[in-house]
């Protein structure tokens, strides 16, 4: 949620915020107009409240004759007041559900374009030049049924489509990743957790994840819960309605849990191997801030997930994501891509996004400091999403015989340097 005060003071603001993301800004004048009767129906209601308490006031000293119509009138305006706070209380409800609608203002600075807008930063690494090697690079689903790593038939047949059993050193290789991303971040300041992976609506809606990215969502009707998409919204909704002191500021937590997503809209897309799955295990990493240190923070994070790709040995691009491609409460979004051999592309690999006051906001999350209180900021940025990764570890790492290389850092949560099949 956005400050509200903008709409009085810049709309014009949060109208170029809008067309950059490639939406319409109907959604700013419909506001305009639901905050003026709001704050109108507000003002009446209370002008009629003082009138009925005046009127209140004088009964006692009334006489005899008076007081008849005195009353009649103050039960009249006490059906008033009822009425008038009824109108301000819809007013506020609509003007409520208005703002919850709004995206998060994007920061200046943000590229402008769509999906298929993708602005690189950053080219780290040299992708292998396997012809000069001698042998045509296989997929990581081949290399990983050559390793007894993935099995993808029985996933489905538990399952469904888009799940998936990791065996043998598939899960080892899985555990060795996260042993190593919460060895990282514990090393970088961050508390691990394991939150849970239900959530109750609040922490959903306070994240933005029931609006335009609901149809992912798999929900429990009959206990009112949601299956989360990433930990960040059980990690965002840590310290709802609290007050934290700006002295304990930044708070850094990793968070490893299941995630889970419908991909609706991905019909057709990557239906092969574990690359867009309905469920996967992720590290990911939040932080509360104070705002003025957002951007910072931002950076950080960027470097933090640079620094762990690197680690695997993986080729990889950074990109500024483009201003219509920006999830709800995002701001400012950056990319890692890693490169997949198989396909002679980058690959979306890791995502960290500032979400300045946007998701403190509509979770009551706010700071203590010399200048009273105030929301704080927050930002989230994916460390380790298990299948990626292991995706572009057995494809860029892969020998001709079929075994596949282990990077130096993993070495020690693998026991090994090479994955052979038959091992």
């Amino acid at each position: 949620m956005i400050d509200p005060k903008l709409l009085r003071t810049d709309p014009d603001r949060i109208k170029r915020s809008l067309q950059v993301r490639g939406e319409s800004t109907n959604l700013v004048d419909d506001l305009v107009a639901a905050d003026e009767r709001r704050r109108a129906l507000i003002a009446s209601s209370e002008a009629m409240r003082a009138a009925q308490l005046e009127l209140s006031r004088q009964v006692p000293k009334a006489s005899a004759d008076e007081k008849p119509a005195l009353l009649a009138r103050t039960r009249e305006l006490a059906q008033q007041v009822k009425d008038a706070s009824a109108d301000a209380e819809a007013a506020k409800l609509t003007f409520d559900d208005l703002m919850l609608r709004l995206p998060n203002l994007v920061i200046d600075g943000v590229p402008t374009g769509g999906e298929d807008d993708l602005y690189v930063i950053e080219t780290v690494g040299t992708p292998r030049d396997f012809a000069a090697e001698g042998f045509e690079p296989k997929d990581h689903l081949e290399i990983a049924e050559g390793l007894a790593a993935i099995d993808m038939d029985r996933g489905a047949k538990v399952s469904g489509a888009r799940f998936y059993f990791l065996t043998g050193i598939g899960a080892r290789l899985e555990i060795a990743l996260l042993n190593l991303a919460m060895a990282k971040s514990a090393e970088w300041g961050f508390t691990p957790m394991i939150p849970p992976a239900l959530v109750r609506p609040s922490a959903m809606e306070g994240t933005g994840f029931l609006g335009q990215a609901a149809e992912d969502v798999y929900y429990l009707e009959r206990d009112d819960l949601y299956l989360v998409g990433t930990s960040e919204v059980a990690l965002a909704a840590y310290h709802s309605e609290e007050i934290l002191d700006a002295a304990s500021l930044p708070r850094r937590y990793a968070a490893f849990s299941p995630c889970y997503r419908r991909e609706a809209g991905s019909y057709g897309k990557d239906t092969k191997g574990i690359f867009r799955v309905h469920w996967f295990d992720k590290v990911e990493m939040f932080v509360y801030c104070d705002p003025a240190d957002a951007e910072e923070w931002h950076a950080k994070l960027l470097g933090f997930e640079k620094e762990f790709i690197q680690l695997l040995e993986i080729p990889f691009q950074v990109l500024d994501v483009a201003s219509g491609d920006l999830g709800l409460s995002a701001a400012r979004k950056y990319d890692c891509y890693g490169y997949v051999p198989s396909q002679g592309r980058y690959r979306e690999l890791t995502s960290t996004s500032n979400c300045t006051e946007f998701q403190a906001r509509r979770l009551n999350i706010r700071m203590r400091d010399s200048d009273g209180v105030r929301p704080l900021a927050t930002l989230n940025g994916t460390l380790c999403s298990m299948a990626r990764p292991i995706i572009m570890l057995l494809e860029n790492h892969q020998q001709a015989d079929g075994s596949v290389y282990v990077p130096l850092a993993l070495r020690p949560y693998l026991g090994t340097d090479v994955l052979r099949p038959g091992e």
